[in-house]
């Protein structure tokens, strides 16, 4: 397990979604309840038109969960935890 700030979290989430490769994140919900979704970026066979409704957030991350089946995002500043590539990231503050 791999001990990183939230500065290196955004350049791991980055590089985590490169070339549509697939991550698990660990987010902390609005609610404040916790939650693991194994996700992609850059999903588009499932769009079905319109505009985003979070572009000018930028803290907020779209992905396509691939278990819901359904589009989602998540607050960069919320990740625990990020599994990518064999590795396990832990984020402290």
């Amino acid at each position: 397990m791999i001990k990183i700030n939230k500065e290196k979290s955004k350049k791991v989430i980055d590089n985590a979604f490169k070339n549509g490769k697939i991550a698990n994140i660990e987010f902390i919900k609005k609610d404040g309840s916790l939650r693991s979704m194994t996700c992609r970026k850059s999903v588009k066979k499932h769009l079905k038109g319109g505009k985003s409704t979070i572009k000018h957030k930028t803290n907020l991350i779209s992905v396509y969960d691939l278990k819901a089946k359904g589009y989602r995002c998540f607050d960069i500043n919320k990740v625990v935890k990020i599994k990518t590539n064999g590795k396990i990231y832990n984020v402290e503050e």
